[in-house]
């Protein structure tokens, strides 16, 4: 049995009319297409409402949407599951994630990830075929589309609840996947803390672990007998963003027999869609991604890695938090080298800010009481 794995799909203006025709030569090459139809199963992450009115949520980062026409082109991929379990799915909140369930069950596509309610939206999906049971579990971190009690949306990571429903489900499937929407988009390497949740999801059973989201090809590790893929890269996700990392990817190729083996198809982004990497990209995309790979297995490099990069990052978010324009985050950047921001945030200011976040008390509080204020 052939199962594919593919990553985010989501309809853009450049492409949309050819969701809607179905031209799924356009969207996919003739050699991809190929590849796709061919497999027993194939399963991507839907990022994005299909929804036809525009009601954007109050959030931090862009409003995804689809016209609802898109489902003409998502039915023609034939997909055995979609997942829904994202940071965007409730973009254009309950209205939108509604009429994204709606139009994928009038046209019979299966999905997981969402409900109703927390309980719902946790519930995985089993995939019967060719004598075997695949369990499909997916979750997101916290992004605003999560659900809660009285409150619909995606399934959220829960590190209280997830092992122990990994371990049940386990024993009612063959083969377990468990498609984990998060990780910082365009880094390459799992985090400590990512790497952490994951090999303890292999330890609870789970056979395979992608981590989706980051919208960059990551790196990958073997874990025990379990395979975990930090980043796979996009399915057919054309936004404007011309960044290199953004543009190739890999679908993840699992043929299960007595034994389970898994490949890596490299495949590259087009004016509209996807193709199939040829034979030199294949090489230069796997080389590099194995040669990230192996860089896990080095004592303490992902804990050095991380480092650096929060290093990178941390006066982005600072900026933010004291409120800079973009203007303001220019100017004392690069004019004023830095200045404005170690006035505004002087050593004690930061160990208050490191302590609200850090301490499990405090962020709980700062939390609920954010989330009230909206």
């Amino acid at each position: 049995m052939q199962l594919l794995i593919a990553g985010d799909l989501v309809p853009k203006e450049v492409n949309v009319p050819l969701f809607n025709n179905a031209d799924l030569k356009t969207l996919l090459g003739d050699d991809l297409l190929a590849i796709w139809l061919k497999a027993d199963i194939r399963i991507f992450n839907l990022e994005t409402p299909l929804y036809n009115d525009h009601n954007p949520i109050s959030k931090y980062g862009p409003n995804l949407q689809a016209p609802i026409s898109t489902i003409t082109g998502i039915k023609a991929l034939n997909p055995n599951l979609v997942t829904l379990a994202n940071n965007h799915i409730l973009d254009h909140g309950v209205e939108g994630l509604k009429s994204t369930v709606k139009i994928l069950k009038e046209h019979n596509v299966p999905y997981v990830g969402v409900g109703r309610n927390v309980d719902e939206a946790k519930l995985p999906y089993i995939i019967q075929a060719k004598n075997k049971s695949i369990g499909v579990y997916a979750c997101t971190e916290h992004e605003f589309s999560y659900a809660e009690t009285n409150k619909a949306g995606a399934n959220p990571f829960d590190i209280l609840e997830i092992f122990t429903e990994i371990k049940h489900l386990k024993t009612k499937t063959d083969y377990l996947v468990v498609l984990y929407h998060g990780g910082k988009e365009l880094y390459q390497y799992p985090s400590p803390f990512l790497q952490k949740v994951c090999r303890k999801l292999i330890l609870s059973g789970a056979d395979l672990v992608v981590c989706q989201h980051s919208h960059c090809l990551g790196s990958y590790e073997v874990y025990h007998q379990g395979t975990i893929v930090y980043g796979q890269g996009n399915f057919i996700f054309n936004a404007h963003y011309n960044r290199e990392l953004w543009n190739t990817s890999v679908i993840i190729n699992l043929t299960i027999a007595d034994m389970v083996k898994i490949n890596y198809l490299p495949i590259i982004r087009t004016k509209n869609g996807v193709r199939m990497a040829n034979e030199v990209e294949t090489k230069d995309i796997l080389t590099s991604f194995y040669t990230r790979s192996n860089k896990l297995l080095i004592p303490d490099f992902i804990e050095k890695e991380y480092r650096k990069f929060a290093l990178k990052l941390v006066n982005n978010y600072l900026t933010k938090f004291a409120g800079f324009g973009k203007t303001l985050r220019r100017i004392d950047k690069y004019l004023l080298r830095g200045k404005l921001l170690k006035l505004k945030y002087p050593k004690k200011r930061k160990l208050a800010l490191r302590n609200f976040i850090e301490c499990e008390s405090h962020r709980e509080l700062l939390l609920a009481g954010l989330k009230e204020e909206n």
